[in-house]
């Protein structure tokens, strides 16, 4: 990633969000060219195609929610939820269940950080499906931090739901991303059996919910 913002804007201190480039935003708004600005897209597709990192993913269909669990209930800490529980389940198919494992979470605002950072404990401390402490630790980040993983993370928040709004749109940035997910039976799965796993809808589909 260094690379790219090198070999793009001659230093490293860019922080990629993905509604600025697509907006155009400065910096992204400087290109020497419009074939310099598609050199930097495609770049940055095979940025993400090319890096190893498995994607745990968790979007709120809050049209499809109960009108009133749609009003009161909060989306952040329904995704957190379901993406911790996922990653530990993660971490116990790689025999990894043990270790501390530290969860960055980009800061939204002094009230919103600290209800969030209220549920992130209350979940670890046993509030998940698991029914057990979860070996969590929470940093919250600014916006503005130069974090690759951040980086990534809203780079593919955007693509994720283009493509549940709509399946049958073509969607090239969530083609990129299928075998990323998080699949059941590891990642000899990967890029078909994630629905339900690395990338999970609430409410979860009729196909998803336990019988």
């Amino acid at each position: 990633m260094e690379h790219l913002k090198f070999r793009n804007f001659g230093h490293d201190i860019i922080v990629l969000h993905e509604a600025d480039i697509r907006k155009e935003l400065a910096p992204f708004n400087n290109f020497a060219s419009k074939s310099h600005k598609d050199f930097f897209i495609e770049e940055l597709n095979g940025l993400i195609s090319d890096s190893k990192f498995v994607l745990i993913s968790c979007a709120i269909l809050k049209k499809e929610l109960p009108s009133k669990i749609a009003q009161e209930a909060n989306s952040y800490h329904i995704a957190l939820l379901s993406c911790l529980e996922t990653l530990y389940d993660f971490l116990i198919e790689k025999g990894q269940e043990q270790k501390t494992i530290h969860i960055v979470v980009e800061c939204r605002g002094r009230k919103e950080d600290n209800a969030l950072e209220l549920e992130f404990r209350r979940i670890c401390d046993g509030a998940n499906k698991f029914g057990r402490s979860l070996p969590f630790k929470i940093i919250l980040a600014d916006k503005k931090t130069n974090s690759t993983g951040l980086q990534f993370a809203d780079l593919v928040a955007r693509p994720i739901g283009r493509h549940l709004l709509n399946r049958t749109q073509k969607n090239r940035a969530f083609n990129i991303l299928r075998a990323k997910f998080f699949c059941k039976g590891g990642r000899s799965r990967a890029g078909k059996d994630y629905e339900g796993w690395g990338l999970k809808t609430v409410p979860a589909p009729e196909s998803e919910k336990p019988r």
